[in-house]
């Protein structure tokens, strides 16, 4: 019985992880676009995604601790193993540890990307605003007055 809601709780996190996953992808999209609505959009839909998932994880790991079990692979092992569904089991915790890794992987470029674009913008504004302007010289050696920020009106 414990085998059964614990197969149906891992199959119930697959599809979500699936749309979680496509989310990411379409997220990486926008943001070299930087199409903020769409961002928008994808945000709202991803912070859903990810509090069910937690809320099912919770649940899956409540019940292998109700089982006196460890709230890892290895507790999922142990319920395999006594089951006739056990290899179903394992072969549904692979694929959903497959998605789950894929979206840690996407998720980590979309922040490399954020970073990067988070620079570029600081970058760009400290050149409007006239600081960190490279160092010049003039003939005598003197740092030209280009290092001096300038009103934005000046730039």
């Amino acid at each position: 019985m414990h085998d059964i809601t614990l197969l149906q709780l891992i199959e119930d996190d697959i599809a979500p992880t699936q749309e979680l996953l496509d989310l990411l992808q379409k997220e990486a999209v926008s943001l070299h676009g930087r199409e903020i609505m769409a961002l928008e959009h994808i945000l709202a839909r991803k912070q859903s995604l990810v509090v069910l998932l937690e809320q099912q994880g919770q649940r899956r790991n409540q019940l292998l601790i109700d089982l006196g079990l460890s709230a890892d692979r290895a507790g999922v092992q142990a319920v395999a193993d006594q089951s006739a569904n056990g290899e179903l089991i394992m072969q549904q915790l692979n694929e959903l540890t497959q998605l789950m890794d894929a979206c840690q992987k996407v998720n980590e470029n979309n922040g490399r990307i954020i970073q990067m674009q988070q620079y570029a913008t600081a970058n760009q504004i400290r050149i409007l605003m006239g600081g960190d302007s490279p160092s010049l010289y003039d003939s005598r050696g003197a740092t030209s007055p280009m290092d001096k920020p300038r009103a934005i009106g000046q730039v």
